[in-house]
């Protein structure tokens, strides 16, 4: 999952974020930094009793934060979210030895990798490479496609 800052990162360079179900952000507030919501439009919990576990659907959640603006969360964009964010720039993910690297055409028509510990974080860094206009070329034999 990505970090707060790495999120931060893609919405500081310029990702523009309209709310849907599914998505997931966090409330960057001392005590909430880890607690990571998702919007949806039905609130499923788990009741759990003797007889056994219900799942159980609900309208609204009683909670004391009722609600919060969008512009004080942090979104914390899906690695799908993030691939179609690069749309036809993508090129590859490959696995590496702790981590992952994302291939992508850039700008100026070669390739760059971006790697990280996960895929979804080496996807995030590929977009921020692309909003923030860097063009980084793949080293030579780096394993990334032209």
């Amino acid at each position: 999952m990505l970090t707060i800052e790495l999120a931060r990162r893609l919405a500081d360079a310029g990702l523009t974020w309209q709310p849907a179900s599914g998505d997931r952000f966090v409330v960057p507030v001392d005590g909430m930094e880890q607690d990571v919501f998702v919007i949806s439009d039905l609130t499923v919990d788990v009741h759990h009793f003797t007889t056994g576990d219900v799942i159980g659907f609900n309208g609204t959640t009683e909670w004391a934060l009722d609600s919060v603006e969008q512009d004080k969360v942090v979104w914390l964009p899906r690695e799908e979210q993030l691939r179609d964010l690069l749309a036809d720039a993508f090129v590859s993910l490959e696995k590496l030895d702790g981590g992952y690297a994302v291939t992508v055409v850039t700008p100026a028509g070669g390739t760059a990798r971006h790697a990280d510990i996960d895929a979804e974080r080496a996807y995030a860094r590929a977009v921020v490479a692309r909003l923030e206009g860097q063009t980084p070329e793949a080293p030579a034999g780096s394993g990334a496609a032209d």
